[in-house]
């Protein structure tokens, strides 16, 4: 019995002392977080591209020291609970809204997004790493969709570095994209519905997306939402596929070799939510509630890769990998804008 005791105390004893060594890390990632969102509501700078800035600030922090543990802890496992939580936000209902042609549409857009990135990848010398991070990216939501498909590729040397470059060049180009998004909306011609469709076909985060949608108007940023929301239900069925894929070539980690499982937690834990979401089991203010969470622990999470990541690193990526993710976004606004154009006259 006292041996039972014992085994017990001494768990409790490693436990918070592995609780000690992650907290100051895990403070600093809160603490960045916050300051981002504090930079966003007051001078309307998007949160993930300034927390990822505010740790990159601080990059010193995660090489060693008392940080380095909960800084790495905060990049990596509470990545994961912010995408898992996402799950909530969605439900069969959004699905409806829209139509099948539409909802078709937006499919085969983010797919051919993908294919297109690994093609371009290749043409331009890229690794499929690479391409599968930015291809997700913009095909589906932005730095939340490349935190997703960050955690299930096998690492490598570059693996930090290439997430850190894709969060700050898809955040970048989708504020771009809200600011001209609108404005070629109105050259174009397109009507609040379809305007709708366009901009959240096509832009990459979701906040961006409610930007220029209701910039234009109510109708608009209404449907542009929806459409955005049809675009992150994707996620977890493209990480599904892209951790199969992995897992079937046998890609072992430079760290041991262990493969990854062969469906993540965290993914079964998104369509578990919206399983839930989409069966009402979550009241309106829970499903509030666990989207308020899930932002906060991307945002600390984007905050701790930031801080994990150095500017000479990113700049090392170079300029293939700028023309790959621009010309990622330049394909997905094309299709979308044809694709609309198309089921448009086939409407009329």
């Amino acid at each position: 019995m006292k041996t039972g005791a014992g085994s017990l105390s001494d768990r409790l004893g490693r436990a918070r002392g592995s609780l000690g060594d992650l907290a100051p890390g895990i403070m600093v990632s809160v603490i960045l977080a916050i300051a981002a969102k504090f930079m966003s509501e007051h001078y309307g700078a998007p949160a993930m591209l300034m927390a990822l800035l505010l740790g990159i600030a601080l990059q010193f922090l995660s090489e060693e020291g008392r940080c380095a543990s909960g800084i790495a802890f905060s990049a990596k496992t509470l990545l994961r609970v912010g995408v898992a939580l996402l799950g909530a936000r969605i439900s069969a209902d959004i699905l409806i809204g829209l139509g099948p042609e539409l909802i078709a549409l937006v499919i085969l857009g983010s797919v051919a997004t993908i294919l297109f990135g690994l093609v371009c990848a290749r043409l331009l010398g890229r690794g499929w790493r690479l391409a599968l991070l930015t291809g997700g990216s913009v095909a589906i939501c932005g730095a939340s969709a490349a935190m997703a498909i960050a955690a299930i590729l096998p690492r490598n040397e570059h693996s930090e570095r290439n997430l850190s470059f894709t969060i700050l060049s898809v955040t970048v180009l989708s504020t771009v994209a809200m600011m001209v998004y609108p404005v070629l909306s109105e050259m174009f011609d397109l009507d609040a519905r379809t305007a709708g469709v366009f901009l959240g076909g096509t832009i990459h985060d979701v906040a961006q997306v409610v930007g220029a949608g209701f910039s234009i108007s109510t109708e608009t940023g209404d449907i542009a939402t929806l459409v955005k929301l049809i675009r992150v239900t994707m996620l977890a069925p493209v990480v599904l596929v892209f951790a199969l894929i992995v897992r079937g070539a046998g890609l072992e980690t430079p760290d041991g070799g262990k493969r990854p499982p062969l469906i993540p937690i965290f993914v079964l834990a998104f369509l578990g939510f919206a399983l839930l979401s989409t069966l009402g089991a979550i009241p309106p203010a829970g499903v509030e509630a666990l989207g308020d969470l899930s932002r906060w622990a991307l945002l600390t999470a984007i905050a701790a890769v930031g801080m994990k990541t150095s500017l000479r690193r990113i700049r090392e990526v170079g300029g293939q990998a700028v023309a790959l993710i621009v010309a990622e976004t330049i394909f997905i606004g094309g299709f979308i804008l044809a694709g609309v154009h198309v089921l448009g006259d086939a409407g009329g």
